[in-house]
């Protein structure tokens, strides 16, 4: 081998080498939070999701069902400052699995994490007028829990306030 060969193999091998230790002290410690991605059906798990993220941002990936058009209920009182926090049309979840097109109000609330938003803009436009608004894969939304406005909800629906999921943007999953 002459002295050209050894010098470029050896400089391979030194580029080999700090690649190998940039992976080693970019791996060091726990992920960054704000990059972590938690499942729905992780989150759901959690019987108190407000105290224990209590106001952390989160990213939360699922399947997103919105029932707007056929939705006729509550609009959230008379104190405009809480109303989207504590409103019952439209009903807007995040769920482990795709819904099927034939879901039900009630299905919804027993099955996903309700998500909900000051101006009403995070969210997904509607597909269909009636019937629930769905998508074609996941979603990764990002907010927190336990919104200061929670607070304001009539006595009978600060907890589903807490632990409502309030949403400040999301994007689709697949990159």
């Amino acid at each position: 081998m002459n002295r050209e060969t050894r010098i470029g193999l050896a400089l391979v091998a030194a580029l080999g080498a700090f690649v190998f230790l940039m992976l080693v002290i970019g791996s060091l410690g726990e992920p960054r939070p704000e990059l972590t991605e938690y499942p729905v059906g992780e989150i759901l798990a959690q019987h108190d999701r407000a105290a224990q993220h209590d106001g952390t941002e989160l990213r939360i990936v699922g399947w997103y069902a919105e029932l707007a058009g056929d939705c006729v209920g509550d609009n959230g009182g008379v104190d405009a400052s809480v109303a989207w926090l504590q409103r019952d049309c439209p009903l807007r979840v995040l769920l482990s699995q795709q819904p099927s097109e034939d879901v039900s109000p009630a299905e919804l609330e027993r099955d996903g994490l309700r998500l909900a938003a000051p101006d009403g803009r995070p969210f997904p436009s509607r597909a269909q007028p009636g019937g629930p608004n769905l998508r074609l894969q996941q979603l990764v939304f990002t907010g927190h829990f336990n919104d200061p406005a929670a607070a304001g909800c009539v006595p009978d629906r600060v907890d589903r306030c807490r632990n409502t999921f309030v949403v400040s943007t999301y994007d689709g999953l697949l990159r």
